[in-house]
């Protein structure tokens, strides 16, 4: 068996295609341990952190930083017994990560190994085949972008920073080339002796689109290769050499435009869950109705439990009563906790209660399974690691998997209610607004108490008014008097 094993990227869960790595953890020549982890990757779902399958040594790493790969693709390599000696030489179908691709007019001479197949030569020990799929996505603050008439805007020079991760092992045969005084790209360089341009496809591709002169640098990478940064820092000088001087007196930007515009790309969790609320609103048909409640007692409690000695190291919130209001009124109304599905209606004897969280990455809802048999100490921890977990972008896919009803608290943003939509699968959604003191008739006076409202929104095929109505009645009636309630209901 090889020592060199490549590990692709795995289906992290529910059928998902592809994934973009976000974050190597490790580099080349690095050793891992078993379980080690070695990359973070964004799925449509969450970030998940890809641990080694193996223990070894990092010799391989195929993708950079803000690529998607397809799943099965191999993403990295580890030599499983680095202390054996050196690697046997690999072959020349392993061997493509960088293209060598002669300048126009000349001869590409004979390297040691000979050309690989497709007409590139193989150059880097290190960097497999790249047998997936893979697109590369701008990040945040990378690439130069482009005006409306297809002029490159200049971008600040970058200061120096380390080479991206790159195998280490020795090449197969280097061209022989002038050693360079700066590895910083120069206009008007000479290409590596024997006419030879050394750029990976992306680096071409994006030299293309900028209009930059490969010929003309002198890369700072690997053998000379010329890299993305040399190639960005070619295109901003020439845009700064080519603009014109400003006129005294003459606006420096338009007023409107394509150059004043940010275009964020649809990926990852936002775009699932675009796809998921589009799905829901115009396959469900959707009914919502609201309830305003008096919940003065349901804060006067939670102050009370904050205040018991086994409760001072726990989160206590509002959203805690109102997730324990609708898990005992689920089972008074068993049918609110059910699915559509086409010839039947599946109804649950278990609430995997769902908790929507507001990350950086979007939108998430994962779910609290079996919620329904935790006590209120084992909720509210249940809660708490679950929001965080969501806050740190670390929810797992089987987390957000199997949900079947929903809490989405929008109070925390000062507003006080909405229309939520369902998740795809469920048949009722509840929104929490804002707890705000406000004027109340109270005991037949006129007082200031604390007040929100409910908003339930739910599927009508399986949730008449009335069962919704039932519901919703049911969820107030426990805030309005937590602790009536709870001797009266269990």
């Amino acid at each position: 068996m090889s020592r060199v094993r490549e590990f692709p990227l795995p289906d992290l869960g529910e059928g998902l295609t592809e994934g973009e790595i976000l974050k190597w953890m490790v580099q080349v020549g690095d050793i891992v341990e078993l379980n080690q982890p070695v990359v973070e990757v964004e799925t449509a779902k969450a970030a998940v952190e890809i641990p080694a399958k193996w223990a070894g040594k990092i010799t391989a790493i195929f993708h950079d930083e803000g690529t998607v790969v397809d799943v099965g693709s191999p993403i990295f390599a580890v030599d499983t017994d680095p202390g054996a000696g050196d690697l046997p030489e690999p072959s020349a179908a392993s061997l493509a990560a960088v293209d060598i691709a002669p300048a126009e007019g000349a001869v590409e001479p004979g390297l040691i190994g000979g050309p690989a197949p497709g007409g590139r030569t193989a150059v880097l020990v290190g960097y497999g085949p790249r047998t997936g799929a893979a697109k590369r996505r701008p990040r945040k603050g990378a690439g130069v972008p482009a005006a409306a008439n297809g002029t490159p805007v200049p971008a600040p020079a970058p200061a120096p920073t380390p080479q991206p991760v790159r195998p280490a092992a020795a090449p197969v045969a280097e061209p022989v080339r002038p050693a360079a005084a700066a590895p910083a790209p120069r206009t008007g360089g000479t290409a590596p002796a024997g006419g030879l341009v050394l750029a990976k496809p992306p680096v071409r591709k994006l030299a293309k689109d900028l209009g930059v002169d490969l010929r003309t640098l002198t890369g700072s990478g690997p053998l000379g290769s010329i890299t993305r940064d040399d190639v960005h820092l070619a295109a901003a000088g020439a845009a700064t050499a080519a603009e014109p001087a400003p006129v005294a007196g003459a606006a420096t930007e338009p007023a409107f435009g394509p150059d004043r515009e940010q275009r964020i790309p649809v990926k990852g969790v936002r775009k699932l869950t675009a796809q998921n609320m589009a799905a829901s609103a115009f396959t469900a048909p959707h009914v919502t109705e609201f309830l305003t409640v008096d919940v003065t007692r349901s804060m006067k409690a939670l102050d009370r439990l904050r205040g018991r000695r086994e409760w001072r190291d726990v989160r206590v919130s509002p959203l805690l009563l109102v997730a324990k209001a609708v898990l005992l009124a689920v089972r008074r109304h068993p049918m609110v906790n059910s699915t559509w599905a086409g010839d039947e209606i599946v109804v649950k004897e278990y609430v995997n209660l769902g908790i929507a969280a507001a990350t950086e990455r979007g939108l998430i809802v994962p779910n609290i399974k079996d919620a329904g048999r935790l006590t209120l100490r084992e909720l509210a921890d249940a809660m708490t690691g679950l929001v965080q977990t969501a806050k740190a972008g670390r929810t797992a896919p089987a987390d957000m998997a199997g949900g079947t009803l929903t809490i989405t608290n929008v109070g925390v943003f000062g507003v006080d209610t909405g229309t939520p939509i369902l998740p795809p699968g469920e048949s009722a959604i509840l929104a929490f607004g804002a707890v705000r003191e406000m004027p109340w008739v109270h005991k037949g006076k006129v007082r200031v108490r604390q007040v929100t409202t409910l908003g339930l929104s739910f599927d009508h095929r399986i949730i008449d008014g009335e069962l919704g109505s039932k519901f919703l009645r049911d969820v107030g009636d426990f805030l309005a008097d937590p602790e009536a309630a709870l001797l009266g209901w269990t």
